[in-house]
């Protein structure tokens, strides 16, 4: 991915209340963050924050967090928060990788990851946020009952992803290759950047969700 640096990007998220510093000391008591007991959902990979801004604004009794790893994408959905502020969200600029570092087991009900990076080299198999070893880190931070829901669409990351799947102890609870046809699991679907972008191109938008 080739990102243009933005300069201001890394100072505003420094200085910005909406984007959580140090977040392992937060690791088991992030309900204080947001003065509820309400569940917490994740985006990884959440870009300029389209998707889960509108899930924010639909959900006030659902915490949400935004995790993006580059401050110059990142940057953008904090300029809309600045401008729409949401209590129930805030955002991460760090790696999913680290996931475990900063939440415990149970403390996250719902992953969503929209449109990950396929990373389609083989060797790079697993920096895939479907990836066995990515599985394995969801499964320390999700609560027992949560899921993870994954839009693309890249059909060759769809039917790897499904095959890690199936050779794990996750189950796979709903599964559609035709998303925007599919009048069930379209229902109340929000739109990412991206999404809007392949949609409008005649891509169809491949989707599962999973548990254990």
């Amino acid at each position: 991915m080739r990102l243009r640096n933005i300069p201001a990007a890394a100072p505003a998220i420094a200085e910005s209340e909406y984007c959580m510093k140090n977040p392992a000391e937060l690791k088991g008591i992030w309900n204080r963050v947001y003065g509820n007991d309400f569940p917490i959902h994740i985006e990884i990979g959440m870009g300029k924050g389209r998707f889960i801004m509108e899930l924010a604004a639909e959900n006030p009794d659902i915490n949400y967090i935004g995790m993006e790893r580059y401050d110059s994408v990142l940057y953008r959905a904090l300029q809309k928060m600045e401008e729409r502020p949401l209590p129930n969200l805030r955002f991460l600029c760090e790696d999913a990788a680290l996931l475990p570092d900063f939440f415990e087991k149970g403390e996250i009900s719902k992953i969503y990851l929209n449109f990950s990076d396929p990373w389609p080299k083989d060797r790079h198999a697993k920096r895939r946020l479907t990836s066995r070893q990515f599985l394995e880190r969801y499964d320390q931070v999700l609560s027992d009952d949560g899921q993870i829901e994954f839009k693309t669409d890249n059909q060759g990351l769809f039917d790897f992803s499904l095959d890690e799947v199936e050779q794990s102890k996750w189950n796979l609870d709903a599964v559609t290759r035709d998303l925007h046809h599919d009048a069930q699991l379209c229902e109340g679907n929000i739109m990412t950047e991206y999404e809007e972008k392949f949609s409008s191109m005649g891509n169809p938008i491949y989707k599962m969700i999973i548990s254990r």
